[in-house]
């Protein structure tokens, strides 16, 4: 039975790759910040078949006992600082999670147990302001937040790793991915939410900032399969995972409100505060590698990814 490590598990991607290594067989142990004993709503159904264990990126020492009890075959790191609008007010925290705390793991890899494969969550964040359209991995890289900055460093430092000590280091660079355990954090999440709030005559409106921008939006839980993937292949790499589709925020909140029969433009409010101050006006990816070294192909739409948001957020609050 294979063992692996996921630090985030209590998040979206964490809580779906745990699921799915579960299936696959796997003894599946996570690193989650702070205490064990609080509630881990997404990792409800699967707590008492996976075992937590308590540790800080910050605290080298702690990542390293969790390494030695573990003792994991294959380790994914998807704990970060993860939203983006979030890292403008948190640079410095930012910074030491998604960036540094990647090389204390790293680290801690290397001396514990080498012969483990390592998966960076890289970010399509690190594109910003695009050289080039679609992005593949050859793409060069030009970010336009704390956060992305941040991600640079951390798949940096995996290359380095992988090319410096021989560890089998590989990063995929994922972009947006959603699903109804998007965090309330999220644009997605809001949109999803302001949604099912205005059809259950919760709110009258939806305020938000700008809906030009356009992103390559896919299903989280097809994505964890390709993180799973990336780490059974015999040489590490690094991979671009999408859809190869871009759409626009406005896109998305049009497709939210369709799903409730109702328009955006009756309650859509924009609020110049609320864009971000440095925006990136498209992503959308060229995941051709992964297709034909991984044969990853996603297959849920974008429509039905939001649909399943908004569905979910109406029965949550209609329970209210």
């Amino acid at each position: 039975m294979k063992r692996a490590l996921i630090t985030g598990i209590s998040g979206q991607d964490g809580s779906y790759l745990a699921e799915l290594l579960l299936e696959k067989g796997y003894e599946v142990h996570g690193l989650v910040h702070g205490s064990t004993d609080r509630r881990f709503d997404r990792l409800e159904p699967i707590l008492d078949r996976i075992t937590l264990y308590p540790g800080d990126l910050l605290d080298e020492h702690s990542l390293i006992g969790v390494l030695r009890g573990s003792a994991p075959d294959e380790i994914y790191n998807l704990a970060a600082m993860s939203s983006v609008a979030e890292s403008w007010k948190l640079a410095v925290a930012t910074a030491e999670y998604t960036a540094i705390g990647v090389t204390r793991i790293l680290e801690g890899i290397r001396q514990v147990c080498p012969e483990a494969r390592f998966y960076q969550a890289s970010s399509s964040e690190m594109f910003g302001r695009a050289r080039e359209t679609p992005q593949t991995e050859r793409t060069p890289f030009y970010p336009r937040s704390p956060y992305g900055v941040a991600k640079v460093y951390g798949h940096f430092i995996t290359v380095n790793y992988r090319e410096s000590f021989g560890l089998h280091a590989s990063s995929g660079i994922l972009f947006n991915h959603e699903s109804p355990r998007r965090g309330e954090a999220f644009v997605t999440r809001r949109i999803s939410r302001g949604v099912a709030s205005i059809k259950l005559g919760l709110s009258d409106e939806l305020v938000l900032g700008n809906l030009d921008v356009r992103r390559d939006w896919g299903y989280a839980k097809e994505y964890v399969e390709a993180m799973w993937l990336i780490l059974q292949q015999d040489d590490a790499d690094d991979y671009v995972i999408g859809t190869g589709v871009s759409h626009s925020v406005r896109d998305l909140v049009d497709a939210a409100f369709a799903c409730v029969d109702l328009k955006a433009d009756d309650h859509v409010r924009i609020d110049p505060e609320l864009a971000r101050p440095a925006d990136i006006e498209e992503l959308v990816a060229d995941p051709a590698k992964a297709g034909e070294r991984l044969g990853w192909e996603p297959q849920v739409s974008f429509e039905e990814v939001v649909e399943m948001m908004v569905r979910e957020d109406l029965d949550a609050l209609a329970q209210r």
